[in-house]
């Protein structure tokens, strides 16, 4: 058997002609003559409804209301299989589904549209709902019941100058509601220009020069300021604050968002305002104090210590004394500090604000910032505090070149004085680790502590705390040995490994040759000399007695007396 017909509800748009719509349900698999048929009746009039049922994504069939108001329409679909049917009973004038609006116009001022559009319903009284659509996504519904003959209105108030908005509308029946219409064609309108509202948040960099000061200016907009159009050119006001002289002013395009202007040592007073086709912005100020030679709001910036400050995932972190007598901080920096121009940026904070987690698209891990915080009463700014910090530090690059190897028997001293820990280095040096090992062995030497390289050799390690002491003696090694040795800087990233060293042979001991010469050699010249002197007391003092036989005194030829040898 056919599907019961599901969804079955009728309507009309105009009181004239009554719509009844039905989903006609799952497939038969009968076609031609045995396909589903369709037909309506009426329960009140007791006849069947004269309509022509089409079928396409949904069942539809309209008839001629005529005067009756209620009806109770029962709808039967049959097949050789058997037949269902669906009933919906209603008032007519409770079942009014209003046609779309067409043809929507419009008049705008700045802030406010008026909205116009035709539509299909006439003698009927509607109630209409428009949807704005805000440049932001958010969506905003507002009712209007002001309807004529031929044509409803809406004034949308409350907009935003130079802003462009997406309107539609629909409408539902006035009395006895039962369902919106669809909804109109989009609309999008801009509203009419007007002159920039709120203030430009500005900033300034003074460097000092002969005879006055160079003031760079910085602007950009705030979050309470708005354009309300498009903006042509800013215009830049400087005068005198204590001799009443004429003010001197710039026209700046809109394509630039600073501009630099020259100003003598005394007070002055900086205004910054924003131009469009209809007009200007409040004046933003800015007081420059009195060049006094130790203003600390200009000249007085390497006088304060650098604090150094800790970086984050998500920034770094600033913090501040408060002081009463300022009513708002300023805080700034470079994002690109090794560049010129470095992009100043700045940011304001109240003045029950003593701490900031600033962050920035352009940081990056081992670059150092500096950052200036400044007080701010009656517009003129004063220098408070420095800080400097990583958003996150690596190893310092280079390592140390030694300059002076300095040797003894058991010790050598080692310099590298022209290593630079200034801003360039990845990381703040917090000192220097020296390595020593003997060549092919491990180092075990009194002080030290072990160092364990990635091929397990093992190295002695001495740290030195100061990263101002570029200097370094490393005591109690052999004599006549060789050693290999290594200085590297350490940061808050570490330090980077270990491939170079420097190799030295230690000297022998001059206190051994001494002692050598002390053992061997004197008691040996000793021993020469006391035999020397012996054979001098020998012959002074004991003589050898010569032999007779070896005597010339009887060197005469023998002779012989009676045959007797004399």
């Amino acid at each position: 058997p056919p599907d019961t017909p599901a969804d079955f509800s009728c309507h009309t748009q105009d009181m004239k002609i009554v719509t009844c719509t039905w989903n006609q349900g799952g497939d038969t698999y009968l076609y031609g003559r045995r396909s589903p048929k369709y037909t309506l009746s009426e329960e009140f009039s007791q006849k069947t409804v004269l309509c022509t049922v089409s079928c396409a994504e949904q069942c539809s069939c309209s008839w001629d209301i005529g005067q009756q108001r209620i009806f109770n329409i029962t709808v039967t679909v049959e097949n050789p299989l058997g037949k269902e049917t669906a009933m919906d009973a209603f008032d007519v004038t409770h079942r009014i589904y209003p046609a779309a609006p067409f043809q929507l116009q419009e008049e705008c001022t700045d802030t406010e549209i008026t909205l116009y559009w035709k539509h299909q319903n006439k003698g009927i009284e509607l109630f209409c709902q428009t949807e704005v659509l805000q440049p932001d996504g958010k969506i905003e519904l507002r009712n209007s019941s002001n309807m004529h003959l031929h044509y409803g209105s809406i004034a949308l108030g409350g907009l935003q100058p130079f802003t462009e908005y997406t309107l539609r509308v629909r409408c539902g029946a006035a009395k006895h509601f039962w369902i919106w219409s669809e909804w109109s064609e989009t609309l999008t309108i801009r509203t009419k220009e007007a002159s920039p509202s709120g203030k430009l948040d500005i900033w300034r960099e003074i460097t000092p020069v002969f005879g006055g000061r160079n003031v760079t200016l910085f602007w950009k907009q705030g979050s309470s300021f708005r354009t309300n159009g498009r903006i042509i050119s800013y215009e830049v006001t400087w005068e005198k604050v204590d001799d009443g002289s004429e003010p001197e002013s710039i026209s700046i395009s809109s394509v630039y968002n600073s501009t630099r202007i020259s100003i003598d040592n005394h007070p002055c007073r900086i205004s910054v305002m924003a131009k469009n086709y209809v007009g200007y912005s409040l004046p933003s100020v800015l007081i420059i104090p009195r060049d006094t030679g130790n203003s600390r709001s200009i000249f007085s910036i390497k006088e304060l210590k650098e604090e150094q400050v800790n970086g984050t995932d998500d920034g770094i972190f600033i913090s501040w004394e408060p002081r009463h007598t300022y009513d708002s901080y300023i805080i700034d920096w470079c994002n690109f500090p090794m560049l010129q121009p470095c992009d100043l940026q700045w940011k304001r904070f109240g003045p029950n604000t003593s701490s900031a987690l600033i962050n920035s698209a352009a940081f990056v891990p081992g670059v150092r910032y500096n950052f200036r915080i400044y007080g701010s009463v009656a517009d003129a700014a004063f220098l408070l505090e420095k800080k400097t910090g990583y958003l996150r530090e690596l190893p310092p690059l280079p390592d140390p070149t030694v300059e002076k190897v300095e040797l003894s028997f058991n010790a050598v001293t080692l310099s590298w004085d022209s290593y630079s820990a200034n801003e360039s280095q990845p990381g703040f040096v917090r000192g220097y680790h020296v390595y020593v090992s003997p060549i092919e062995e491990d180092c075990n030497l009194k002080g030290s502590k072990k160092h364990v390289l990635p091929d397990d050799s093992v190295l002695c390690k001495y740290t030195i705390e100061n990263p101002e002491e570029r200097r370094y003696t490393v005591k109690h090694l052999l004599p006549n040995k060789k050693y290999k040795l290594a200085v590297k800087a350490y940061s808050g990233g570490g330090e980077t490994p270990i491939i170079n060293f420097i190799y030295i042979d230690t000297p022998l001991n001059s206190n051994m040759l001494y002692l050598v010469a002390l053992l061997v050699i004197v008691p040996a010249v000793a021993a020469a000399l006391c035999r020397w002197r012996l054979k001098w007391v020998k012959e002074h003092c004991c003589p050898v007695i010569p032999s007779p036989n070896k005597s010339k005194v009887l060197s005469f030829k023998e002779f012989k007396v009676r045959s007797l040898k004399i």
